[in-house]
């Protein structure tokens, strides 16, 4: 199986240490952001890893992470032209990928404390759909929100004011490559984005989305507050 994190986006909750630098070159700890989402699939058994970036900091990536060597990968990327959502910058992985491959996707600001591997061999022996790994929060009215039914879900809400429960979806995912079909037919949403959401709602629709609740910690670090605390985590 492959890798994909998605590293592009700008940041903007973050400005402005993401004026000049893209927020996944951020430190995090003891290293840059990107680095940990490298290590997770390294870890989980997945050594190819096809790096979704923005231009803004292209030649930086290059010269941090170069082909993957030293991280004990190898290294794909493609570069995201501007802002069209995380759908979007997923297509772009399509050519790397041959037909019916199976394959794991983070976003590049998503940290956590337990290994992908039960997860990523469950994937490895699920028939079809997708697979996304769901975690208890405090407010799920900040994410997406799934409805639950016989260990699927039915649809995700998204940013609801009244959650249907206490888990949020977060930024792991695990598809074939017929979700390139779904990203093809889903609609720009009101901000002018392919959202991924609506890609995991078709899977949902056909009963076809599969659920792990993620152990240990997770955070989003695309804020100040989140940033500073994987920070502290990954010192300890």
């Amino acid at each position: 199986m492959k890798g994909v994190i998605l590293a592009g986006g700008t940041g903007t909750r973050l400005y402005p240490l993401t004026k000049i630098i893209n927020k996944h070159l951020l430190p995090v700890g003891n290293a840059p952001m990107i680095c940990h989402g490298i290590e997770k699939l390294r870890i989980a058994g997945i050594k190819e890893i096809v790096l979704v970036i923005s231009k803004q900091s292209a030649g930086l990536y290059t010269e941090l992470l170069g082909g993957g060597k030293e991280w004990g990968v190898r290294l794909t990327y493609k570069v995201q032209e501007e802002a069209g959502g995380i759908a979007q910058a997923l297509s772009l992985v399509e050519s790397v990928l041959e037909p019916k491959e199976k394959f794991v996707v983070l976003l590049g600001d998503n940290l956590f404390e337990n290994s992908l591997a039960p997860y990523v061999k469950a994937f490895q022996e699920q028939e079809a759909g997708a697979r996304v790994l769901l975690k208890e929060v405090k407010d799920p009215r900040r994410y997406g929100v799934p409805i639950l039914e016989n260990n699927k879900i039915v649809s995700i809400e998204e940013k609801p004011d009244q959650p249907k429960s206490n888990y949020c979806v977060t930024g792991i995912y695990m598809y074939d490559t017929s979700v390139f079909g779904k990203i093809r037919e889903v609609k720009p949403s009101d901000r002018g984005e392919l959202e991924i959401t609506d890609v995991n709602n078709e899977y949902a629709s056909e009963g076809q989305l599969i659920y792990d609740v993620l152990d240990g910690w997770w955070t989003d670090a695309g804020t100040f507050e989140s940033l500073y605390q994987a920070s502290e985590r990954f010192m300890k």
